[in-house]
């Protein structure tokens, strides 16, 4: 497991990577910034951090569950790293022909993404993940990289979800707000264009703004998504908006 937190005034931030005993990765990341020096912590470094400061673990078994262990087992046979659904039977439509890195049963996992805005403007992001199912060991993805999976400044935080590989080469966090800090863009033309730049069914994010603007782009079939807002305002979505032709950029203010 991995993740990364990170405060978007201060540009504070801690991630971690390589973790199997841990039962709340980002709270670990949390701590990684609240407590060390450091900004990133991964494997037997991590988990040792992570006994010093007497975080909740568990005995690795509690990770393994039997689907789990099948939807292992199926990636093997097809020898395929998959992004976070079940690799279909024979005969059925391969995740390269499926241009969508989220499911479409209710049995699956996959990355947590959440960012924030508080009354004050202050800004704030983390994501949480376990990666690709048949990846190699010591495989690290987007999601504690700050700038690709996770990034807050002054303007924006970003939360981004996909194919780990194709987020790192776009660093597609940071770019958001790269756009809006360099080239004045809103956050829903920066976030549409990053995830257009991405190959199609690779990518997603949630993002917010300093004024409270809510973003969730993807360019995929699906993204599980949601927001509130304290006026009470709530949306939830996972399919593509009609008419979107494969990109969705959803706002709510």
């Amino acid at each position: 497991m991995e993740a990364c937190v990170m405060e978007g005034a201060t540009l504070r931030c801690g991630a971690v990577s390589g973790l199997s005993t841990v039962a709340n990765a980002v709270s670990l990341a949390r701590l990684v910034m609240e407590r060390t020096p450091h900004i990133y912590l991964a494997f037997d470094g991590a988990e040792a951090f992570a006994r010093d400061q007497g975080v909740e673990t568990k005995d690795p078994s509690h990770f393994i569950t039997e689907h789990n262990i099948e939807r292992l087992r199926q990636a093997k046979e097809a020898n395929r790293v998959q992004i976070d659904y079940t690799q279909p039977l024979k005969g059925q439509q391969t995740p390269q022909e499926t241009p969508a890195p989220i499911p479409t049963d209710n049995s699956q996992t996959g990355t947590v993404g959440c960012v924030a805005v508080d009354a004050a403007g202050n800004l704030a992001t983390a994501t949480s993940t376990g990666g690709l199912v048949n990846k190699m060991a010591g495989r690290i993805g987007d999601t504690p990289v700050v700038g690709a999976g996770t990034y807050a400044n002054a303007l924006c935080a970003v939360s981004a979800t996909g194919k780990g590989e194709e987020i790192i080469r776009h660093t597609v966090a940071r770019d958001v707000a790269a756009l809006m800090e360099h080239r004045g863009l809103p956050l829903r033309d920066a976030a549409a264009r990053v995830v257009a730049g991405a190959p199609r069914g690779t990518v997603g994010l949630v993002a917010v703004s300093r004024g409270g603007e809510v973003c969730m782009a993807h360019n995929t079939t699906a993204m599980f998504r949601a927001c509130a807002t304290e006026a009470g305002h709530a949306e939830v979505g996972i399919w593509t908006d009609a008419g979107a032709d494969g990109e969705s950029v959803t706002v709510a203010l």
